[in-house]
């Protein structure tokens, strides 16, 4: 027998963008099921009407609002569309992203500049838009960002896609400072789940593949990788934004396959010391016994 209370969501609003398809979709759906009403943002409007139309099929509630992210006043019509349509806003699900993947040399201005926007001035327009519709009702919210594996560690090929995602993560432990005496809590969460825009890249096709043939994912990815499906991670968003976790702000949590994570924050591990201060010599001499043998490791994990 099950001795856990089924986590509801009743009277509770939220946006969640970037949810016509994938990771997205997952959230709002997940969302939708444990009783909030959501409004469902895509740039494609077919897309968008889809997920309307199955949250709705299960007895949801939903709108859409189809809009890019990135400018305020897509934030602001999002937050407009949730108290328009269902009288107040208490939760905001930044999760619109987009790839450019190319290596450092051969990534334009243009495409790291798209990423960029979407990414993390999405994600800051968002939650600002949000807040401020918060505050104004003096009620409990939540933020819930969404990072990545690749903005914690680095990856080839995605300087931009890394270094929005860990301006993300930075997000969450500043506006957790920011946001606690208005009782708003902000939290990233780190999904690792294979979605149409992860299969586009290469180490992820075959295992695309073998998804679209019907085949379940290996319990060596489910558990050795953490890799799963986006409704996989998406309990992990309904958590965070139930009454449950209200004491949790400031953390990037992980969530991939049967994998449940808390990542570190950054901050000093090693130091040394030298009276008067460095020269170049100085560090050169201390170099190879002090910091230089206990240097960190870069990049994922390759997949069993």
């Amino acid at each position: 027998m099950n001795q856990d209370a089924a986590i509801r969501l009743d009277g509770k609003v939220a946006i969640v963008t970037g949810s016509g398809r994938g990771l997205g979709l997952a959230f709002a759906r997940a969302l939708a099921d444990a009783g909030a009403a959501v409004v469902v943002n895509d740039v494609d409007a077919d897309a968008a009407a889809e997920a309307v139309a199955s949250i709705r099929g299960q007895g949801g509630q939903a709108v859409a609002e189809v809009v890019p992210v990135g400018q305020a006043e897509a934030a602001e019509r999002l937050v407009a569309r949730a108290v328009e349509s269902f009288g107040r806003l208490d939760v905001m699900c930044a999760n619109a992203g987009n790839l450019r993947d190319r290596m450092m040399w051969n990534l334009s201005d243009e495409d790291f500049d798209s990423v960029i926007a979407t990414h993390l001035r999405g994600t800051f327009t968002c939650a600002r838009a949000a807040v401020r519709r918060m505050r104004a009702q003096e009620s409990p919210g939540r933020l819930i960002l969404v990072a990545s594996p690749a903005g914690q560690r680095g990856n080839p090929g995605q300087t931009a896609y890394a270094a929005a995602k860990a301006g993300i993560a930075s997000f969450a432990r500043t506006w957790s400072m920011e946001c606690a005496k208005s009782d708003i809590t902000v939290n990233a969460i780190v999904p690792v789940a294979l979605t149409r825009m992860v299969a586009t890249m290469p180490a992820f096709a075959p295992i695309a593949e073998s998804i679209s043939r019907g085949e379940p994912l290996p319990d060596t990815l489910r558990q050795g990788a953490g890799l799963g499906m986006p409704e996989d991670v998406a309990p992990l968003v309904v958590f965070l934004a139930s009454d449950q976790a209200a004491g949790i702000s400031g953390q990037c949590i992980g969530l991939g396959g049967d994998k449940l994570s808390l990542w570190s924050h950054p901050q000093e591990i090693h130091s040394a010391f030298r009276s008067g201060g460095w020269s170049a010599e100085a560090i050169a001499r201390a170099w190879p016994a002090t910091l230089g043998n206990r240097l960190e490791s870069v990049g994922l994990p390759p997949f069993p």
